[in-house]
C-alpha cells in the first residue's frame, strides 16, 4: 500500500518540476493515504461493515521568499495546484525557508494487517462477556483497522515514507435502571492485535461499582483520576511544553527551564518507537527522536518545529506537524507517555480514607492557565479504601499546575488514551461540589 508503488510518486515528482519551472525557489509535496476498515454494533449486533480510503496531497511552496499552499483530494491537474499556491504565495508576507535536507529514508512499515472476521469476533468476544454478567445493559461499539501511508518529498532532495497500520476499538455499554440512566465506554488503540477480555473487564469492573448510588463527599479530598480520566490533565502540561507558547510567553514555565514544575514522581517524555502513536519523522522530514520533557519534575525541554525552534535559538525538536492538510506546520506531540509507577489500580483505592474516583467527564479540560471545572459524567466514592458506589450530579474543580504538585500516588496501570500513554493518580487539592 506505499506510495513507491502508487502513480502518486510520480506526481509528487511533476508538482516540484511545475513549481520550479513557475518560478518557485523551493518546494515540498507532502501526501497521506489511509485506507480503513470498520465494524459497527449496535445493541448487542454486528450492524454494518465499512471500507473508506482517502487521498491528500499538500503543495508547499515559496516565490520570492513568500510562502503558498494547495491542497487536493483524489486526483488533480498538477498544473492547477501549482498555481493555485503560485496565486496564494502574493498574498503572503517573505519569510526564512524551512526545509529538510536531502535524504532518502524508506522506513519498515509498522503494525499487521487484521482481517474484517477478526475484528468482527472481538467485537463479539467483549459484548458477549460483559453480557454474560450484565445480561440487561446494551452494548455498541466499533472495531477498526487503519493503514495509513506518508510520504514527503522537497526540492533540496528529501524523500521519506513511511506505512503503518493502527487498530483500535470503542465500546459502550448502556444500562438503564427505571429513570437512571448509565453509560460507560472504554477503548483500546494497539498494533498488531486488540484484547477485547481487557476492555470488557473494564466495563465490568466500573458498571460493578455503579451497583448504587451514593452521597458524593463535599469540599476538598482526594481525587484519583483513572488513566482514562487523567488526560485531561495532561493535555495542560502538554500546551504549556509547546514552543509556540514558550516564544509567547503564554506558558507559565517560559521561564522555568531546569526548575522543579511538578511532582519529583513524574517523569514525562516522547519515544518514537513505542505504542500505536509511534512515528519516525515529522510532517517536515525531521526524524523525530526520543526527548524528556519533565524528570523527576524539573522542567528539561520543549518541543518545537523548525520555525520555532530558530525564533528560540535552538534546533527543532522533530515535532513539526499539520494539524490538518490545509496547515502549515507547527509543534505538536506524536506521543505522550509518562512514566507509570508501581502501585496497582486496586491499591492506590485503599490509599483513600475518603475520596472520589474520576473516569469519566463531561465537556473539555483546562486552558493554558491550569484552572478546570468540570463535570463528572462517571465517578465514585471511596470510603476506608473501598469503592461505595457511583455519585452523580458532581463537579470538580482546581489547577492543573497546583494539582500535579500535589501528587498522593502513581499507578502502574499506563493505557493509551488516544495518542497520551498514562496511568492513574490520586492528586489533593481539587474542590467538590454536587447538588446534593
Amino acid at each position: 500500500m506505499g506510495f513507491y508503488q502508487s502513480p502518486l510518486s510520480s506526481f509528487a515528482e511533476q508538482l516540484l518540476e511545475l513549481a520550479i519551472k513557475f518560478g518557485a525557489e523551493a518546494a515540498e509535496v507532502y501526501q497521506s493515504r489511509s485506507h480503513s476498515q470498520p465494524v459497527f454494533f449496535e445493541a448487542n449486533r454486528l450492524k454494518q461493515i465499512e471500507t473508506s480510503q482517502a487521498e491528500g496531497t499538500v503543495l508547499r511552496l515559496w516565490r520570492n521568499g513568500c510562502p503558498g499552499l494547495s491542497v487536493a483530494y483524489g486526483s488533480v491537474e498538477p498544473q492547477a495546484m501549482v498555481e493555485r499556491a503560485l496565486a496564494l504565495s502574493q498574498l503572503n508576507p517573505p519569510e526564512a525557508i524551512e526545509l529538510t535536507n536531502s535524504q532518502i529514508s524508506v522506513y519498515p512499515d509498522v503494525g499487521k494487517h487484521v482481517p474484517l472476521e477478526q475484528l468482527v469476533l472481538w467485537g463479539k468476544e467483549a459484548i458477549a462477556q460483559i453480557r454474560n454478567v450484565y445480561p440487561e445493559a446494551m452494548c455498541n461499539g466499533d472495531w477498526e483497522c487503519d493503514v495509513e501511508t506518508t510520504r514527503l518529498i522537497n526540492t533540496k532532495g528529501l524523500d521519506c515514507h513511511y506505512t503503518d497500520t493502527t487498530l483500535s476499538c470503542y465500546l459502550a455499554a448502556e444500562w438503564v435502571r427505571g429513570d437512571d440512566f448509565l453509560s460507560v465506554a472504554d477503548g483500546q488503540t494497539q498494533r498488531n492485535y486488540l484484547k477485547p477480555e481487557k476492555v470488557a473487564q473494564q466495563i465490568i469492573q466500573r458498571l460493578n461499582w455503579a451497583q448504587e448510588n451514593v452521597t458524593p463527599p463535599g469540599g476538598r479530598v482526594p481525587v484519583l483520576f483513572t488513566s482514562k480520566a487523567a488526560d485531561m490533565l495532561w493535555g495542560t502540561v502538554q500546551a504549556a511544553l509547546n514552543g509556540k507558547r514558550i516564544l509567547e510567553k503564554a506558558s507559565p514555565w517560559a521561564e522555568r527551564m531546569n526548575t522543579a514544575v511538578i511532582s519529583p514522581s513524574l517523569t514525562l517524555y516522547q519515544d518514537p518507537i513505542q505504542g500505536p502513536f509511534s512515528c519516525p519523522f515529522d510532517d517536515e522530514g525531521t526524524p523525530t527522536r526520543q526527548l524528556v520533557f519533565i524528570r523527576d519534575g524539573i522542567l528539561e525541554n520543549f518541543y518545537c518545529d523548525r520555525a520555532t525552534g530558530r525564533s528560540l535559538g535552538i534546533c527543532t525538536t522533530g515535532n513539526g506537524f499539520r494539524p490538518g492538510l490545509s496547515s502549515y506546520p507547527t509543534p505538536g506531540l506524536f506521543n505522550f507517555l509518562i512514566q507509570p509507577g508501581k502501585t496497582p489500580l486496586k491499591s492506590l483505592i485503599s490509599q483513600l480514607d475518603d475520596g472520589l474516583i474520576v473516569d469519566q467527564m463531561l465537556g473539555g479540560g483546562s486552558s493554558i492557565s491550569g484552572d478546570f471545572s468540570i463535570n463528572i459524567d462517571l465517578g465514585y466514592r471511596v470510603k476506608n479504601g473501598e469503592v461505595q458506589g457511583r455519585v452523580k450530579d458532581t463537579m470538580v474543580a482546581g489547577n492543573v499546575y497546583a494539582v500535579l504538585k500535589q501528587l498522593v500516588g502513581l499507578g502502574d496501570d499506563a493505557d493509551w488514551n488516544g495518542s497520551c500513554y498514562t496511568p492513574s493518580l490520586i492528586v489533593e487539592g481539587l474542590s467538590i461540589t454536587s447538588k446534593h
